[in-house]
């Protein structure tokens, strides 16, 4: 049996491509002693401010800090409740968790992953305070149910587009907005492997609130507008020189990084949609997706199998995950959330990213199907 070695992801690949680019701004920042909060930062600020058409773009440490600082500029307390669905990464609970804030899980969609107005509702009461829709994978949730809901109830919406920078969002009368500019507050991760990564930790929160967006800078700052004069609580969650010189470069590929992840599962969702044992990743017709992760259903319970079967060819897959927050040690609970508990059983991701060559996306269709037949 032929085996290879297909990652995941491919950082290095990435990197050789735009070398001498990201060198070279690595030693300028490196040369300019300006290491933390420079000039630079600035710059990185107000580029992904007009790249997404959002008033502020405030970097920060990583893309936890970005949600609890967030939470902290809604002036959220501990008994306050959030909503947010249990099938995403444990950051999204684990922000408002440190808080004090209750956070109260709801269900997802079978078919797109991502929750819902109709989830949310039937959590909602006089202690909520917030929701925060997920934009799981490289999609938008159905954002204008979600702003409606939040209209009626009066709650503030927090997003996390860890997973969706750069995806458009098509509203009912037809403008179009990124995700994670669409709520009164959007968050992002720039962790390593994400399409807009940096090569460390970094994050962002994004909103057209001026108001909003100076409480947030004085949070991530220790709570100061001028320095030494500390008028809120706030926190040390800074983005670095170095890592603002490296995402400068790579914002200017992001759109072209996305396209590459579309063509990619494109050929995945060809390859893959007459096939009944597997449901290809589904796409409301509001949003696009820029696949953070293709992530497929198995539908007949051979999904662990599939794992191991890849993993013998040498073609890695993840599981975007195999425990809900629901059912984890710090957040369990006895709710029974149906579909999360289904996708937890089903989903596989296979390798995305933009160096994957024709050849090795080949190899992974070709034997996907042979376990198949």
């Amino acid at each position: 049996m032929k085996k290879i070695n297909i990652q995941m992801v491919d950082l290095m690949g990435q990197y050789t491509k735009i070398k001498n680019e990201i060198d070279a701004n690595i030693i300028s920042s490196i040369e300019s002693g300006r290491y933390v909060n420079g000039p630079i930062v600035k710059q990185f600020s107000e580029n992904l401010s007009s790249y997404l058409n959002v008033r502020n773009v405030i970097p920060c440490a990583n893309g936890t800090d970005a949600l609890q600082i967030a939470f902290m500029a809604l002036g959220l307390k501990p008994g306050d409740e959030i909503i947010c669905p249990s099938w995403t990464y444990i950051a999204t609970a684990e922000a408002a968790a440190i808080l004090g804030i209750k956070v109260i899980f709801c269900d997802v969609d079978l078919n797109t992953f991502n929750t819902q107005a109709d989830l949310i509702e039937p959590h909602i009461n006089d202690k909520t305070k917030a929701i925060v829709p997920v934009h799981l994978y490289g999609q938008s949730c159905d954002m204008y149910s979600v702003i409606k809901l939040a209209e009626k109830y009066k709650l503030k919406i927090i997003e996390d587009n860890a997973q969706a920078i750069g995806c458009k969002y098509t509203l009912p009368n037809g403008d179009v907005k990124y995700t994670g500019t669409l709520g009164d507050i959007g968050t992002t991760s720039f962790y390593p492997s994400k399409n807009l990564g940096c090569y460390g930790d970094g994050g962002a929160i994004f909103t057209n609130d001026d108001i909003l967006a100076e409480k947030i800078k004085m949070i991530v700052n220790h709570g100061e507008k001028i320095k030494y004069h500390h008028e809120i609580v706030g926190c040390n969650s800074r983005l670095d020189s170095i890592q603002a010189e490296i995402l400068n470069v790579k914002l200017k590929y992001l759109d072209n990084y996305n396209s590459s992840r579309k063509i990619m599962a494109n050929n995945y969702n060809l390859a893959f949609e007459e096939i009944d044992e597997i449901q290809i990743p589904k796409i409301i017709s509001s949003s696009e997706h820029v696949y953070h992760q293709y992530t497929l259903r198995v539908l007949n319970g051979r999904r662990d199998h599939l794992k191991t079967y890849l993993n013998d060819l040498g073609i890695s897959s993840m599981i975007y995950y195999p425990i809900p927050i629901h059912k984890q040690k710090p957040y369990r609970n006895n709710q029974v959330l149906e579909n999360t508990d289904i996708l937890s059983n089903e989903v596989i991701s296979l390798p995305m990213h933009t160096e994957l060559e024709n050849s090795n996306q080949d190899f992974i269709i070709d034997n996907l199907i042979k376990f198949f037949k």
